[in-house]
């Protein structure tokens, strides 16, 4: 069968870091036989040689390829297409991994749309990604139609003629960059390319020792000299004009203007701080004209013009102001509405931990000259950005903590300016709802909601809260499908997450009162503190000494409070004369049904049952549980030490 994806991934001194990646390409959903890994050893001098060779000699569909070092990725990654069979390729770091189902939906998507190149999802644990471009899916993206400028790193899926037909290759040699370059001239040539963004394809992972290859600090002069190769692929693919102008936007934003700005410039030592910024003022002022910083956000603006006139004591004054400016979002109101949680927020700008303040009455003006000081350009910051308000917005992620994958959901927002001081300042706050459908969400595990606020020339994130302890709403906990949601507070910031799949005690269970059991005619009632949002299936467990019985039940809506009403028959000719325990599972069709108990039992005699609080524990029950806490407690101080030793 054709091989339809070469797997390619340069390889240099992981050591331990790459067996993510190494069992992410084991678990792919694409079929062994339709696809090949290509591990292309760039000298490493750990034991990953031996343990890729040892790989390839189990699986035919691996193969290994050591060469002498050569200072970068892009020899390894041209060496790994020259020897691939695959439809496309697909370039992966050995640091990194795919998700498991990354191969079969790159390609499906790549082939159903005809496309060159296919960019899937991005999810960074540590390291930061391009977020605006997988709002949505964008099977036909080019430059001009969809922020592709923000992705340039190598990790794509690629169509080999593709490649072949216009001689494309990575830069070779000791260089940074070499991946803008490659992927800046992919973009402007290829037919069409693909943006995937329904799934997270592709996870970059930041090293417990920091030592991924693009986090180690570089050599301002080789950096910025690499970086004009990548502004000479634009030039050559495209006009003067405004296409080009946005496409050298890109680098003016991110490669310079961001490593001005804020803590992360303030963080530098000063001698580095000052041979980047010296590069940097060489660059802008050889190389973009005035369209370029024009189309910048305010904040932006500013970074880029006191660059261009070489005042970096101004550039520093600037950066520490910024410092001080972050966004805030206050949680208004969280409820269970037909399935979906209705998340209410507003959020705004701080400055020095004290609400932004903006002139009431501002009008748009371009930034015509280099503002003549720092409180100038301060002041002209908050005059655009007041004016620009219409163009503020605010959106809700919700971030999966183990593997930092995050999705946009749907959110209505106003803006307000609200009066502050005398009359002649004003703030500015986004009031918005948020809908989210836990059903959207592609896995269990615990979900922190984010904030991200766009206004001014800052487009930053923080988390939903921290919300006042006396003003925290406690929502129930919803179930969806066969999945029970909880809302909940962390401690001790108090801020929101969501836990999908939640079980036991953290389900509330136990705020049932016994004034809430009903028990008549051989059916039994209780509302419980959970959201269904419509009639669902759940499975009730009566315990009683050494007997267990399991009956069928409902959960409808309740009628006039809130919660949930279980319903079920009651096994009565089986309840013996004792006291039973009663636990409930709410997701009986989960691979693995759980049963949370519930704070009352039955006692059933003399023909008739009873609610009655649920006894405590026996003696032999609490030395079970007490021998399984110190034997866990055990095992993770074991389980540290070994990884300790690891490291």
């Amino acid at each position: 069968m054709p091989v339809k994806v070469s797997v390619i991934i340069p390889v240099y001194n992981p050591g331990i870091y790459i067996e993510d990646c190494i069992s992410s390409l084991q678990r792919q959903s694409l079929p062994p036989e339709e696809f090949e890994v290509i591990f292309v050893d760039d000298g490493s001098t750990d034991e990953t040689p031996a343990r890729l060779d040892a790989l390839a000699a189990e699986d035919p569909r691996i193969k290994v390829i050591h060469q002498e070092n050569s200072g970068w990725s892009g020899k390894p990654r041209n060496v790994g297409i020259e020897a691939s069979r695959g439809e496309f390729v697909m370039f992966v770091d050995n640091d990194d991994y795919l998700g498991d189902e990354a191969l079969e939906r790159m390609y499906d998507y790549g082939v159903a749309n005809g496309a060159d190149v296919v960019v899937g999802k991005m999810a960074g644990k540590g390291r930061g990604v391009p977020v605006e471009l997988f709002r949505r899916n964008h099977p036909r993206a080019t430059v001009e139609n969809a922020p592709l400028i923000d992705s340039l790193t190598p990790h794509k899926m690629v169509r080999r003629a593709f490649l072949d037909r216009i001689g494309l290759r990575f830069p070779e040699g000791r260089r940074r960059l070499e991946d803008h370059v490659f992927v800046a001239e992919a973009y402007l040539r290829a037919e069409n390319v693909s943006v995937l963004s329904d799934y997270v394809c592709y996870y970059h992972l930041r090293r417990d020792d920091g030592s991924n290859a693009g986090f180690e600090r570089f050599d301002p002069v080789g950096y910025f000299r690499n970086l004009r190769e990548a502004l000479d692929v634009v030039e050559q693919y495209t006009e003067p004009g405004p296409v080009r102008d946005r496409l050298f936007r890109r680098w003016l934003r991110v490669e310079m203007v961001e490593r001005l700005r804020g803590r992360r410039f303030l963080n530098l030592p000063d001698d580095y701080r000052r041979e980047l910024f010296g590069e940097i003022h060489e660059v802008v002022v050889e190389r973009f004209g005035p369209g370029v910083a024009a189309g910048l956000q305010p904040t932006q603006q500013v970074v880029a013009a006191l660059t261009a006139a070489d005042r970096y004591d101004d550039v520093v004054a600037f950066a520490e102001w910024e410092a001080g400016v972050a966004p805030t979002a206050t949680p208004e109101g969280i409820e269970w509405r037909d399935g979906s949680l209705t998340v209410g927020f507003t959020a705004e700008y701080l400055s020095g931990g004290e609400p932004m303040l903006f002139p009431a009455d501002a009008e748009a003006a371009p930034l015509t000259d280099v503002p003549k000081d720092v409180p100038e350009a301060v002041r002209w910051v908050a005059s655009e950005t007041a004016a620009r308000f219409g163009q503020a917005t605010a959106d809700l992620l919700l971030r999966e903590r183990s593997s930092a994958a995050q999705y946009f959901q749907p959110v209505e927002f106003t803006r307000e300016t609200v009066p502050a001081g005398d009359g002649g300042e004003v703030r500015l706050v986004l009031r918005a709802t948020a809908t989210v459908d836990p059903a959207d969400l592609p896995r269990d595990g615990a979900w922190d909601a984010l904030v991200r606020v766009k206004a001014g020339g800052w487009t930053k994130e923080c988390r939903l809260g921290p919300a006042p302890r006396e003003n925290r709403p406690t929502p129930d906990v919803g179930l969806v499908g066969d999945r029970p949601v909880l809302p909940y507070w962390t401690e001790p910031h108090g801020n929101l997450s969501l836990e999908l799949g939640a079980r036991g005690k953290r389900l509330g269970l136990g705020r049932v009162q016994l004034g809430d059991v009903a028990v008549s005619e051989g059916r039994f009632r209780v509302l419980l503190p959970v959201h269904a949002a419509g009639e669902t299936g759940v499975r009730l467990r009566f315990v009683s000494s050494g007997r267990i019985l399991e009956v069928p039940g409902t959960l409808s809506p309740g009628a006039d409070r809130p919660g949930s009403v279980l319903a079920a028959a009651l096994p009565a000719e089986d309840l013996s004369d004792d006291v039973w325990r009663v636990a409930v599972c709410l997701n009986p069709g989960a691979d693995r049904a759980r049963f949370t108990g519930l704070p009352f039992a039955l006692r059933a005699g003399g023909g008739s049952v009873l609610v009655t609080p649920a006894p405590g524990p026996g003696v032999a029950l609490r030395l079970a549980r007490r021998a399984r806490r110190v034997l866990g407690a055990a095992r993770r101080k074991v389980s540290s030490r070994i990884k300790a030793g690891g490291r």
